[in-house]
């Protein structure tokens, strides 16, 4: 039996939470790179990797049924273990005739199972650490989570980039059916780590709490979700807390699959040319330099000074630097340093801010009978919001332009400070 120390929080928060969000990007981000070097167009590549976040959307309608049975930890192994063996699976299909339609069902499956490891892990956090603990590593985990993107978008982009060029002699700059060999060794990568992961979490990560009313059969769950969702509805400003969540990372939403796009697209629509090494070293390197440097900060800031007075402030962080866009898609600078500087403070900021986020619905929205589920609800309208904002994104960019469209991005900045001027905090922090 695994002893007390080895299941320190720095052992598994930081992991737990870099597999989950490996997982999640490579699913809803790092595909949507992949459908465009497979020579898919801006609006179709982001659609089809913005339907993948409908199971992280709706992950609150099956959080009661993780309770059921076993123990939270037992869900998380078996989900990276299952998102494992479906990204080799992934990787073997791409060597198959008309693989997209095989591709997208295994993509679809695995955001599913992606999903579940996403609400047990978030159970093991928040019912194995009592709040003073939580804050305390806020910090970590948000840093943890955003590495997870970081690596994503930067170095297995990098890599894919990397192998298209050196390995498979192909041209960088063409888009077509010849990237899918490095796209192949991506996945076989990620499936990888993800099974080594939870080796690791085997032996190091808690079981977490059970819950209050642990449901004994599949009618008592759906009784319990029922029950979870009325209990939520009741909570004092639940609506103004569930806009707060659907909201607050609207402009993100606009700006995560156009931004990557942004960079790879050539001068003559409007990008900065890039290939996928040159993103990937700017996303892998410097702007994972910046997200941990600002996700550190952010979460001493929070820990120091209280969420309640800085939220506001945090918003501003998120929202603000994606100005540094509009600046380049009207600019288009050639110079890697500006370029690298734009996505660094963007970063940066975005480290910074997202604490926010998630210590808000920990603290504020979740806490209750249903701390699991609730903080699922809140969770799955982001990701919501992040669907419906990415499956949008590349359509309105291809009929607006780059330049307009972070115009536009910038106007979608307006909702988030008006949920966080306005978020209630009706339980009084818990700070040491």
């Amino acid at each position: 039996m695994t002893s007390a120390p080895v299941k320190h929080p720095l052992l598994w928060v930081p992991t737990g939470y870099f597999t989950m969000a490996l997982a999640y990007m490579t699913l809803t981000s790092v595909s949507a790179i992949m459908f465009k070097n497979l020579g898919l167009d801006n609006g179709t590549a982001a659609e089809y990797a913005s339907y993948l976040i409908l199971a992280y959307t709706i992950k609150p309608l099956f959080a009661p049924f993780v309770e059921m049975y076993k123990t939270k930890k037992f869900f998380v192994l078996c989900a990276q273990i299952t998102v494992g063996l479906g990204f080799l699976g992934v990787a073997l299909a791409m060597s198959l005739p008309n693989y997209m339609i095989i591709l997208m069902s295994l993509f679809f499956v695995l955001s599913f199972v992606g999903a579940t490891q996403d609400i047990a892990s978030d159970g093991v956090y928040v019912t194995s650490l009592d709040s003073k603990t939580q804050s305390l590593y806020c910090g970590v985990q948000s840093l943890s989570w955003n590495v997870g993107p970081i690596v994503a978008m930067g170095g297995l982009v990098y890599l894919s980039g990397k192998l298209h060029t050196d390995y498979f002699h192909h041209d960088a700059a063409v888009f077509g059916p010849d990237w899918i060999d490095s796209w192949r060794i991506i996945f076989f990568i990620v499936a990888a780590i993800t099974v080594v992961m939870a080796f690791w979490h085997m032996r190091v990560m808690p079981d977490g709490a059970r819950a209050e009313n642990t449901p004994k059969s599949a009618k008592e769950a759906l009784l319990i979700l029922w029950d979870s969702f009325v209990t939520l509805l009741q909570k004092k400003d639940i609506w103004i807390m569930l806009a707060f969540a659907f909201l607050f990372r609207l402009s993100i939403g606009f700006l995560e699959k156009i931004g990557p796009f942004f960079m790879v697209d050539p001068a003559t629509k409007g990008g900065l040319g890039l290939s996928n090494e040159q993103l990937g070293v700017i996303y892998g390197t410097y702007g994972l330099i910046a997200v941990v440097v600002g996700s550190l900060l952010g979460g001493m800031f929070v820990a120091r000074r209280g969420l309640k007075p800085t939220l506001f402030l945090l918003c501003c962080a998120i929202n603000i630097p994606n100005v540094t866009f509009l600046i380049m898609s009207i600019y288009l600078p050639t110079d890697p340093l500006l370029i690298t500087a734009g996505v660094a403070v963007e970063k940066f900021f975005f480290g910074f801010g997202s604490v926010g986020f998630m210590i808000y619905l920990m603290q504020q929205l979740a806490p209750g009978k249903y701390t699991t589920t609730h903080y699922a609800f809140g969770t799955g309208l982001m990701g919501l919001c992040m669907m419906v904002t990415g499956a949008l994104s590349g359509h309105l960019q291809e009929y607006l332009g780059y330049v307009h469209y972070f115009i536009f991005v910038m106007v979608a900045t307006i909702p988030s400070f008006l949920v966080c001027w306005y978020a209630p905090f009706n339980i009084k922090e818990d700070r040491a």
